[in-house]
């Protein structure tokens, strides 16, 4: 004999409607479910990940992603404040406030956050099952585009990008961590994500090409994979954006 058929009510607040369809956003959803299910697999089967909640409510209670739903539960499913506070690591000797991981469609973004100063992993080759044992093995916080890809049960931190265009995925970011203040520009290779060195130009001169090696004395270069950096013409057009940036991320009390 089958089971009895259950019924819980969701009501997703604010940005967690982004994951609903149209029609369905901003009204509370009926899920029909038997046995015993989670929370956690239930706003889930609706198509939000369990990283982007902040907090789930039954009436005045509190809930955890893992609690068991029962018959006619009326859930709230809550958002969390922003900023929200930087994730902690067991190594503090790394010195970063935040590590990401991207997946395979985010170069560009990848690049941005790497310009700040941020650790930011990326390969145009990775897979899935290689990026949430990444983001899980290292504590880093996962960013995609693929918000399937975020309800794997490892995945502790992770962010749904909901622009498209990479300079606003950069601000998307930087505004849910305030990350403002912790950008360091310039220190990081932006093709491998390695920290820069500062270099003499005799180490470098016959890497130089000619107009460079005339107007050119400062340089830094990547430890990881040799690439060497300079503050060309671009430099304070960099500066300029880099500042409107940090200025349109900033989260003020």
């Amino acid at each position: 004999m089958s089971e009895a058929q259950k019924t819980a009510t969701f009501l997703f607040h604010g940005e967690l409607n982004d994951f609903l369809p149209k029609s369905r956003r901003g009204c509370p959803i009926q899920c029909q479910f038997r046995g015993r299910q989670t929370v956690k697999h239930l706003i889930e089967s609706l198509g939000v990940p369990h990283p982007e909640v902040g907090r789930l409510k039954l009436g005045d209670q509190d809930l955890s992603l893992n609690a068991l739903v029962e018959n006619g539960d009326f859930i709230e499913v809550i958002p969390p404040e922003l900023p929200l506070p930087l994730p902690s690591s067991d190594n503090d000797a790394l010195d970063e406030p935040i590590r990401f991981v991207l997946d395979n469609h985010l170069g560009r973004l990848a690049a941005y956050l790497r310009l700040f100063g941020f650790d930011a992993l990326y390969r145009n080759d990775i897979q899935d099952e290689e990026l949430a044992h990444t983001a899980c093995a290292e504590k880093r916080v996962l960013l995609t585009r693929d918000h399937r890809l975020l309800m794997r049960t490892c995945i502790q931190q992770g962010y749904w990008l909901r622009s498209k265009i990479p300079r606003q995925q950069l601000v998307e970011v930087l505004r849910r961590w305030n990350l403002a203040d912790f950008a360091r520009p310039f220190r990081r290779c932006l093709r491998c994500n390695g920290l820069l060195q500062e270099v003499s130009k005799e180490q470098i001169l016959a890497q130089l090409q000619p107009l460079t090696r005339l107007y050119y004395d400062e340089f830094r270069q990547c430890g990881i994979c040799g690439q060497i950096y300079w503050k060309g013409s671009h430099y304070e057009r960099m500066q300029i954006w880099m500042t409107t940036v940090l200025q349109a991320s900033t989260i003020t009390p």
